[in-house]
Parts: C-alpha cells; sequence; structure tokens
C-alpha cells in the first residue's frame, strides 16, 4: 500500500524513523530544510546510535528546492518537524501527495487540527509516538529508546477502523511497538498530559529528565501543570486514553492516579541519559514548541473557561528564556513558583 514513502523534517525523530524504514527494505525519501544535514545524508547516509543497536545505512536524501525538480509523489508522508513549521510544510507537500496518499503527524501537540484542513480530512492520519533522541550533528544521532522500547500508537481522525490504519500500524512494527487506536484525539491528548508536566517545565531548567525528578518542587509543578491539562481536556470532551502501552486498567481511580501514571511512566522511559527537545532547543538557541504544549493548554482552558495558571507561568517563562531575559536554570523552578 506504502510503495513511495517521504519523511518531512529530519531532525532526530524522523531521522530516527527514515533510517528504520530504510533499514527494513522501504522506499523512503528524507527531506529537509538544514542543508548541512541533507548534505551528510547524502554522502553518507545516516548514523543513528541506540542503546542496542549502532545504526549506518545509506539513504536518498532530498533538499526542500529538490522536491520540485523531481516532482515525486508519494503514498504516505511522515510529518516529523516541528510543531510550528506544520501549517507551511503542509502546504509545501500536498501537491506531492496521490489522490489516495495520506499524511501522518509524528508530532508532540493537536497538530492534525491544523493538518487536516490543509490536507483534506481524508487524506489525514493522526499518530501518538514516544521516541527519545537528539541529533548531535548533521547525519548522526543518538536514540535513548530501542525500537521494541518506542511506542508509536496511530489512529484515524474520525475513529474508525480502518485498513489503510491496519497497514499503517504494520510499517511501523520496523520502529516501535505499534499498536492503532480508534480514539486518537484522547490519546494525543493524553501525550500532551504528559508534555506539558515535561517538555516546558524540564526545558526551562536545562537538565536533563532524570536530573529534573531529583529537584525539590518538580514533581509538585509537574503534577499541577497535568492537572490543569486534565480538567482542560475533559472539558473539550476528551476521552483520556491509555499510551506509552499502559492498560485501562493501569488508568484506574482517580485524575490525580492517573496524572501520577502518565508522569512515572513518562519519565522511566526516557530513562537517565536523555535530554528534552525543549532542553535541546534552549541549548542551540532555537524557537520551542512550548507555546503548542503549555500555551495551547492556555488557550483551550481559556475556550471551557478553566483557570491554567501553572500552565501560563511555564510558558511565560521559556518564552522568556527565548527572548534571551533568563537563562535555562534550575533555579527557575524557584522563580516560577514566586511567580504563582
Amino acid at each position: 500500500m506504502f510503495h513511495e514513502i517521504a519523511v518531512l523534517g529530519c531532525g532526530a525523530i524522523g531521522s530516527s524513523v527514515g533510517a528504520d524504514l530504510a533499514d527494513a527494505g522501504h522506499n523512503v525519501a528524507l527531506i529537509d530544510q538544514w542543508p548541512a544535514h541533507v548534505d551528510v545524508m547524502k554522502k553518507q547516509g545516516l548514523h543513528i546510535k541506540m542503546p542496542d543497536l549502532d545504526l549506518q545505512i545509506p539513504v536518498k536524501a532530498y533538499h526542500l528546492h529538490e522536491v520540485y525538480s523531481i516532482q515525486p509523489r508519494f503514498d504516505l508522508v511522515l510529518l516529523a518537524a516541528k510543531s510550528y513549521d506544520s501549517e507551511w510544510l503542509t502546504h509545501f507537500i500536498k501537491p506531492y501527495l496521490k489522490p489516495h496518499g495520506i499524511l501522518v503527524g509524528l508530532q508532540n501537540s493537536m497538530n492534525d487540527e491544523i493538518i487536516a484542513p490543509i490536507i483534506g480530512h481524508q487524506h489525514a492520519i493522526g499518530c501518538v509516538i514516544e521516541l527519545s533522541a537528539e541529533l548531535i550533528e548533521p547525519g548522526y544521532v543518538e536514540r535513548n529508546t530501542t525500537r521494541t522500547s518506542t511506542w508509536f500508537s496511530p489512529g484515524e481522525l474520525n475513529g474508525l477502523m480502518t485498513p489503510r490504519l491496519k497497514a499503517l500500524e504494520d510499517l511501523f512494527q520496523c520502529c516501535a511497538t505499534t499498536k492503532m487506536t480508534s480514539n486518537i484525539w484522547g490519546a494525543k491528548w493524553s501525550k500532551l498530559i504528559s508534555n506539558t508536566m515535561t517538555q516546558g517545565p524540564i526545558g526551562m531548567l536545562g537538565i536533563r529528565s532524570f536530573e529534573a525528578g531529583q529537584l525539590p518542587g518538580f514533581y509538585e509543578l509537574a503534577f499541577e501543570l497535568g492537572k490543569e491539562t486534565y480538567e482542560v481536556g475533559k472539558a473539550l470532551g476528551m476521552e483520556i486514553e491509555p499510551i506509552f502501552g499502559l492498560t485501562q486498567e493501569d488508568f484506574l481511580g482517580t485524575s490525580s492516579d492517573v496524572i501520577n501514571k502518565l508522569l512515572h511512566t513518562l519519565l522511566k522511559h526516557l530513562g537517565k541519559n536523555s535530554r528534552n527537545a525543549v532542553v535541546q532547543d534552549h541549548a542551540k538557541g532555537r524557537k520551542t514548541e512550548v507555546a503548542y504544549l503549555n500555551g495551547l493548554v492556555v488557550q483551550k482552558g481559556e475556550l471551557v473557561g478553566i483557570p491554567t495558571p501553572f500552565n501560563k507561568a511555564v510558558t511565560l517563562m521559556n518564552a522568556l528564556i527565548e527572548r534571551g531575559q533568563f537563562q535555562t536554570s534550575p533555579t527557575n523552578l524557584l522563580l516560577v513558583r514566586d511567580y504563582l
């Protein structure tokens, strides 16, 4: 079904998935806007170092401008770019989809709300993923999760269990433990709960995820962030879905039980060496996705009339760091507490 595949956006996540697909023998094109990264992929392929595998593999890589000249037609596009690039990249790739082609967002946040109206709802499939990796230098990725400990859950936006969804589940088995879902919106909101408890708050600290868990007051802040996100999701009508391989039994109990289970499961899954994406972005002076994570909860909370002071504070602190008014530091935990 998926004879011609593209990975659009080849940072740590896109490169990892693209390398896995290539290693499994699939016809996959890797498209990215970082010239140096594309040049290295063209000449040397990709080097993905995992805990249990050191993969070096040739890949087909393309600069953005080359797509126009080769005029490809894809059955499947995997969008792995940052959330803030979703809109323009979806417009960019739309002409290169086959009539039956689909686009799957391998991203954080609720970007299918942006993607589907552009690409057409019939061409969009959502996916929740948990893959921890870092692009160290052009062509080289250090991946913290093995293929079996990486987790994917694709789902049709309308909740149907379709043949193409089953085909996607089968395709992703070479990348991750994969299980399709009939509740993709609930699954993505569950991931958002986890992200709001980790990406933004750990990002402003500038330390590894394991180290953040050792700081006095971190779990209390993370819990309040998750609680706000949970309550906003419920007000929006979201049915929270177990993710990260958890089951419905794991989600029995109070909302506090669910929030704590998500937080502890994610931190344990990431391990001691991982630096989350926001930490990496701040370190490299890049824009972060916090506005699409904690900031999104603030926006949605305003729509349903639920206050979100903790998510608002973390969003503000990360914005100030992006502007150069603050530096990442564990002491920012105290500043946010004082602000609250």
